[in-house]
Order: C-alpha cells, then sequence, then structure tokens
C-alpha cells in the first residue's frame, strides 16, 4: 500500500509517500481503505520526537490516527459491520495516513457527512465528548469553552449544544462568526475574560471544558469556582496540579455511534479548514503545527 512515512524524528519535510506493508485486523479490529484521515497535534509532536520519551515509535512509523473509509478486512469476533461499509474510527496512535489501516474503535459514517467529515469526526468527537461527559449533565447549564474553534473545540460546541448548554466559546475574533455559527457565543480568549464573561453570562459560568492548553486552567476555576467544575482534554499537567477533569481521548465506539448519531439529525457536523492531497501531507503537518486552525485539517487518500 502508499502510506506517508517518516524514518527519523524531524519536521514536515521528514515525510514521504512510499510503499509500506499492508496492515491485517487482530481479533476484534477491522481493516479499511482509506478514503481520508485527519491531521492531529498528537502526529507531529510524535513525528518531531517531542513525545519521544512517552510514547516511543518503532521507525519507520506512518502517522495519523482516526480515519474514514470502506470496510474491507474483518478481524476474528468482530460483529455489526460488513465488508463495504462506510465507517470512520480510531485505530493505534499511528498508522492512518495510509491506503489502508486497522480500526480497533469505530462506528457506521452518517449519509449527512462527506468522507472528508467522516476523518475529521473520530479524534475530535472521543475527545469532545470525553470532556463534556466529565462535566455531567449540560442541560440548562452555561458551558465556557477554551479553543472553541479548533478540531476538538468546535465539536465540544455542536456537541454541548445539542444537549441543551448554552455556550460560550472563546476564539480569536476572526473565528467568532465561525463560532456563532456553531451556536456558541463568541468571546476573545486572555487577560480580562472573567470582565468580558460577567457581561455575557450575568448568573455565571457553570462549568468550562479547556481544549487550548493556553493556560488559563486557573482562570477557568475562578470562573467557575470549583475544579471539579472544569475539565481538561489539553493541559493534563495542570489540570493535575489543580484538580480539574483531566481527560484522555479513549478508542470508544460507544462515543463514535453517539456522534455518528447526532451527525445524521444534522446536530453536529466536522468543520474542514482544509483538505490536503497525501502528496502534500508535508504542507498538511505544517499547516497543523502553525495552530489557530478553524476545525480539522484533512488528507484524502
Amino acid at each position: 500500500m502508499r502510506a506517508a512515512r517518516f524514518h527519523e524524528y524531524g519536521g514536515a519535510e521528514s515525510l514521504v509517500i512510499e510503499q509500506a506493508p499492508d496492515p491485517h485486523p487482530e481479533p476484534g479490529e477491522i481493516r479499511v481503505r482509506v478514503a481520508a484521515a485527519s491531521v492531529n497535534p498528537i502526529d507531529w509532536k510524535l513525528r518531531t520526537g517531542a513525545l519521544h520519551q512517552l510514547l516511543p515509535l518503532e521507525l519507520p512509523a506512518i502517522p495519523g490516527r482516526d480515519a474514514a473509509g470502506v470496510v474491507d478486512e474483518i478481524g476474528d469476533g468482530v460483529q455489526g459491520v460488513s465488508i463495504g461499509d462506510r465507517v470512520f474510527g480510531l485505530g493505534g496512535v499511528t498508522g492512518a495516513t495510509a491506503e489502508l489501516v486497522v480500526l480497533s474503535a469505530w462506528a457506521h459514517a452518517p449519509d449527512t457527512w462527506n468522507d472528508e467529515q467522516a476523518a475529521g469526526a473520530g479524534l475530535a468527537s472521543v475527545t469532545a465528548m470525553g470532556g463534556l461527559n466529565a462535566l455531567g449533565s449540560l442541560a440548562g447549564r452555561t458551558l465556557l469553552v477554551e479553543g472553541a474553534a479548533g478540531g476538538v473545540g468546535s465539536a465540544a460546541v455542536e456537541i454541548a449544544v445539542a444537549q441543551g448548554a448554552t455556550v460560550i466559546g472563546t476564539a480569536s475574533e476572526r473565528n467568532h462568526e465561525f463560532l456563532t455559527s456553531l451556536g456558541a457565543v463568541p468571546t476573545t480568549y486572555g487577560p480580562g475574560l472573567a470582565q468580558r464573561l460577567s457581561a455575557l453570562a450575568p448568573h455565571g459560568v457553570d462549568i468550562a471544558l479547556d481544549t487550548a492548553a493556553s493556560g488559563s486552567l486557573d482562570d477557568l476555576v475562578a470562573i467557575t469556582g470549583d475544579p471539579t467544575r472544569v475539565a481538561t482534554v489539553a493541559d493534563h499537567a495542570g489540570g493535575q496540579r489543580l484538580g480539574t477533569h483531566v481527560v484522555n481521548a479513549e478508542n470508544d465506539s460507544t462515543l463514535l455511534s453517539a456522534a455518528a448519531e447526532l451527525g445524521r439529525q444534522g446536530r453536529y457536523t466536522p468543520r474542514i479548514e482544509q483538505a490536503y492531497p497525501l502528496e502534500r501531507i508535508a504542507d498538511a503537518h505544517a499547516h497543523a503545527e502553525r495552530g489557530r486552525t478553524r476545525g480539522k485539517i484533512v488528507i484524502c487518500i
């Protein structure tokens, strides 16, 4: 199969397109012929070697954790999915940016999503839902999403609105119209946030989700009044220091199915900032590494 790989840790220019061995599913897994894969922060952090101590890789490695496509091989013990089904989901921390990928968690992709949107839903939706679930019931509560325009943040906004929350989202001013389209009340991040929120939410902010790791956790705890009213999916060290909920993304088919159902209802649509062909994966990684994206970056295989 054709795949993007890197043979040593380094910059985006270390990525090459070449032939790689075809993977095959173990029991409980499926193999998908990939239509599109998404780019996540962990992809370029692994590629640079920044996470080498925590997650050492066997090189050469194929970047990418989530993808969408058509099932073409099924491992032992798998039920509820057939060859030819269109799915999206998650595999290991690497392996998705290739013609074939093995997934350990998946859901049927709704017809309302194109391949790029389905590819962008996997890691973003399970991360967002994990963070939101840690905060308890959302109905009737005012939620602040820090970093609301990014891939996880934009998913969290739509999913929280669908669950009955009033959502305030922080983003740069250029993304405020985007946040409004998602159903959030936009505001800027940084100094003075508490004062801005007092005008936007006179009855206070009940709960907060940090998706940005921008150093704002202390402020979010002060704004909500209790570290247990704050969850972070991005600043694990800060969350552990303060006693907030610290959430890791899980390969959870139940969460993926819940996201897909919201997609079928038209209540959650993964937002794609830009799609790149496989041959331009270096450009896609460089784009992601610059940050400040509006939704997801995906690679069409």
